[in-house]
């Protein structure tokens, strides 16, 4: 049985990622890693994952964002911070079956239908950060992205499926549309698909305000 995760880990686990990602966009910074921390550290309790588990692997789940940006999406941020997560828990002479299943987490969190993640940690870690992307949050973090980018405010008119990631198309609703109203059916545990129903209703109610906002009906 792996013994109990070091505390003294922690900070010095946010203190290595904080530094990984320092040249990461506002969209997907540290404020990111620290809101899916907290939604794993939930998710966790309610579902009776293992909490050391989960809260090191939700710090370290993006330490490889930006090698995966600066490879133009030709590496996979999952895999890579997988690796990178085993050398750093590895020089902290962290159990090797604690560093195992902190690894797997890290690996499984981009999940794209593939095959369902094996523990209860990696579907806690894969709920959380998913999470982040829906409900207001996600909005937010919708607009600030296509700000970054230098798209549009709105494109109701444009058709979607011509529109380009990257592009002045590239607009909250799009993100909307392509990406953010499919994340509630991709849950993997109770507690994560009970939020995600909420929160997707409010960016269906939001989306849909916005829609009347911008042709003068409210």
């Amino acid at each position: 049985m792996a013994t109990k995760i070091d505390a003294r880990i922690f900070p010095t686990a946010i203190v290595y990622a904080k530094r990984r990602m320092t040249q990461l966009r506002s969209s997907h910074g540290w404020d990111h890693v620290q809101r899916v921390t907290c939604m794993a550290e939930r998710i966790a309790e309610a579902e009776g994952a293992d909490p050391d588990i989960v809260r090191c692997a939700a710090i370290l789940h993006d330490i490889a964002r930006a090698d995966e940006d600066a490879s133009n999406g030709a590496m996979c941020h999952a895999q890579r911070g997988s690796e990178l997560a085993r050398e750093f828990l590895s020089s902290l002479h962290v159990d090797p079956s604690n560093i195992a299943r902190i690894a797997a987490c890290i690996a499984e969190h981009r999940y794209r239908g593939g095959g369902e993640p094996d523990s209860i940690e990696s579907r806690v870690l894969f709920d959380a950060d998913k999470l982040d992307s829906i409900g207001a949050i996600g909005i937010g973090r919708a607009f600030l992205f296509s700000g970054e980018i230098g798209a549009r405010l709105h494109n109701e008119d444009a058709d979607i499926d011509a529109t380009r990631a990257y592009t002045e198309e590239d607009t909250a609703y799009r993100e909307f549309v392509v990406k953010l109203r499919h994340i509630r059916a991709a849950m993997l545990t109770d507690t994560g698909r009970a939020i995600a129903e909420e929160r997707h209703r409010f960016m269906e109610d939001f989306f849909e305000r916005l829609q009347r906002e911008a042709h003068g009906h409210a």
